[in-house]
């Protein structure tokens, strides 16, 4: 059975956002009817810098309390940092990634959520590709150890496409890499959600949701006495409000025998502003729209 969650970052304080500390945050998602969280593995939220053994302990009996299951926390990497300079990114972040699998071991939680690299020059794709698979492979061994799986999320430039996401994934070969596909960078590449879905759902642990409108830009060109079409721009929206075909998305995840995580995020700046008010109605109607697409309404 799918688990409809609700991301930390979504009140964080980000894109002028309303912000909430964890303990409010895990108590909102309770009383916006989520049955899970993927906490933000970074300040303000979950510091690896800042976590006290007491402050987990406590955040565990909130989550218990507000009946919410802490699932996932979610490492902000790309592993093409600082790639030709002496300093050593790649273990800094395996490091990160070492720290946050304790926490989620201590929390409860079953994964740890990471991303591979922006991307550089193209002509360093290859080198890039190749950093990003070792050094998720060793991710995976890390989380292993710690009792944790790790997920990989199509966010940064390596392995954003679809086809790129499961060839990165082959790569890497490790029985404890799982997928955590996000549908909405291959909705604006065009690709098909509901076959790929269909796809990558036997390797999934988890996906995460976002929703957006296009908005068509131009710019005005004086002598042509005309305007020339530029790349759009685009703006998040309650789940189901925008462009993305989640109805055939969730259909080829029942497909493909999907019973893992489905986080919501408001991850940008969304149609209405950033209040409270705002963000607790996104939560709602999106997670209404869940249950819909999940089958269970």
């Amino acid at each position: 059975m799918m688990t409809p969650t609700l991301f930390s970052v979504s009140y964080a304080g980000l894109w002028g956002q309303h912000r909430l500390d964890l303990p409010s945050f895990l108590r909102k998602a309770g009383q916006l009817g989520y049955r899970a969280v993927e906490l933000m593995g970074k300040r303000p939220h979950l510091s690896v810098l800042d976590a006290t053994p007491s402050e987990v302990d406590s955040l565990r009996q909130t989550a218990d309390e507000a009946g919410v299951q802490i699932a996932t926390l979610a490492a902000y990497t790309s592993f093409t940092l600082a790639r030709d300079t002496e300093i050593p990114a790649v273990e800094i972040q395996l490091a990160y990634v070492r720290q946050l699998a304790r926490l989620a071991g201590a929390l409860g939680a079953k994964i740890v959520r990471v991303f591979t690299g922006y991307g550089t020059e193209p002509e360093g794709m290859a080198r890039d590709w190749d950093v990003c698979v070792r050094a998720m492979r060793e991710c995976a061994e890390i989380a292993a150890g710690e009792g944790v799986v790790l997920g990989v999320q199509n966010h940064h430039d390596v392995g954003v496409g679809a086809e790129a996401f499961a060839e990165f994934l082959d790569d890497v070969g490790h029985p404890n890499c799982r997928a955590m596909f996000d549908p909405w960078a291959p909705a604006l590449h065009g690709d098909d959600l509901r076959a790929w879905a269909r796809r990558l759902a036997p390797r999934m642990v988890q996906t995460t949701l976002a929703d957006y409108v296009r908005l068509p830009r131009y710019a005005y060109v004086p002598g042509l006495v005309n305007y020339r079409r530029l790349e759009d721009m685009v703006r998040a929206v309650p789940l189901g409000e925008g462009f993305l075909d989640l109805a055939g998305f969730f259909a080829g995840l029942r497909e493909g025998g999907f019973d893992g995580y489905v986080a919501y995020e408001m991850c940008s700046p969304l149609r209405g502003g950033g209040s409270e008010q705002n963000l607790d109605r996104s939560a709602r109607s999106s997670l209404e729209k869940i249950w819909q697409w999940m089958g269970e309404s």
